[in-house]
C-alpha cells in the first residue's frame, strides 16, 4: 500500500529528514584516516538525541533478520550497505557510505553520502561523481504523472553511460509513516512502467553503484551487502516529497 501524506504529514518528515541532512554534514567533518566507524555512529547518535529524535536504524529488523546495532550505516569501499559500526579504523583513499535514518514525532527520514577518507583515486572519485549524479536524474523524473520506473530508468542510463553498474538485488523505497514503505525503487527499469506517481508520494531514492558488477554477496553478519568481486561501491540517497507535481528534496542539508 502507497501511503499519500498531507501537508502536515509532510511537514513532520521534512523535520525528521532536516536532523538527518544535519547529521551526515556533521560526520562529513569527521571522516579523515584514523577515525573508527564506531566513533562516526557515536557521533550521529549524539546529534540526533540532542534534537530530540532516534535512530532509526538501532534495533531495526525486517523478515525476522537480526536487529541491526547501529545507530547509522557506515558501509566502507566494497561494502554496498548496511555496513555496521565497529573497530575499524578509516584508510588514506578508502570511500565511505553514511547512511542515516531518524525518527521523530512518528515520522522518518533517511538519506545517505559516500565520502572520499583523505585522497582518493581518480576512479573513485568518478564513481562517486557519477553515482551521485545518477540520484539527481532519478529525482527530476519523481513529478506527477510520471511513472514509478522513470526513476529507475533515468538512474540506470546513466550509470551505464558512464561505464559502471547499478545493484539489482536492492532498491529505495517509500518511507514517512514507516522507514520502510510502498513502493520498492529499482535501480533499473523500463520507462514508462510501474505505478502512476502522485502528489503526496515520500519517497527515499537511493542509487547504490559498483565499479564492476552489479552482482553482490550478504556478510555472515547478516546485515552488511558487498560486492561480489570486491571492488568499490558508492551510495547516495535523499528523501523527496511530490509537492505540486514535483519533487521537493527534504534531506537537503
Amino acid at each position: 500500500m502507497v501511503y499519500i501524506k498531507t501537508k502536515k504529514e509532510i511537514d513532520y518528515i521534512r523535520e525528521s529528514c532536516r536532523i538527518v541532512a544535519e547529521t551526515l554534514n556533521l560526520l562529513k567533518r569527521y571522516v579523515r584516516p584514523g577515525v573508527t566507524t564506531i566513533e562516526l555512529d557515536s557521533i550521529a547518535n549524539d546529534y540526533i538525541l540532542s534534537n530530540e529524535a532516534k535512530s532509526a536504524f538501532k534495533g531495526y529488523s525486517q523478515g525476522g533478520s537480526v536487529k541491526y546495532p547501529g545507530y547509522i550505516c557506515t558501509s566502507v569501499d566494497d561494502e554496498v550497505v548496511h555496513g555496521i559500526p565497529g573497530n575499524r579504523v578509516l584508510k588514506e583513499g578508502e570511500i565511505i557510505s553514511l547512511d542515516c535514518g531518524v525518527v521523530k514525532n512518528k515520522y522518518y527520514g533517511d538519506a545517505a553520502v559516500s565520502v572520499a577518507v583523505g585522497t582518493i583515486s581518480q576512479e573513485k572519485l568518478q564513481l562517486m561523481d557519477v553515482t551521485e549524479k545518477s540520484l539527481y536524474a532519478g529525482i527530476e523524473e519523481a513529478k506527477v504523472s510520471n511513472h514509478l520506473h522513470d526513476i529507475s530508468f533515468a538512474v540506470q542510463e546513466f550509470v551505464e553511460k558512464n561505464g559502471f553498474s547499478v545493484v539489482r538485488d536492492l532498491c529505495g523505497h517509500g518511507v514517512g509513516k514507516y522507514l520502510h514503505e510502498d513502493p520498492s525503487i529499482p535501480n533499473f527499469g523500463k520507462k514508462g512502467t510501474g505505478i502512476l506517481l502522485k502528489n503526496g508520494m515520500t519517497l527515499a531514492i537511493e542509487p547504490m553503484v559498483n565499479f564492476g558488477r552489479y552482482d553482490v554477496k550478504i556478510h555472515n553478519d547478516g546485515w552488511t551487502i558487498l560486492t561480489a568481486d570486491s571492488l568499490p561501491s558508492a551510495h547516495f540517497e535523499h528523501t523527496i516529497a511530490i509537492v505540486n507535481g514535483k519533487a521537493e528534496i527534504l534531506t537537503l542539508s
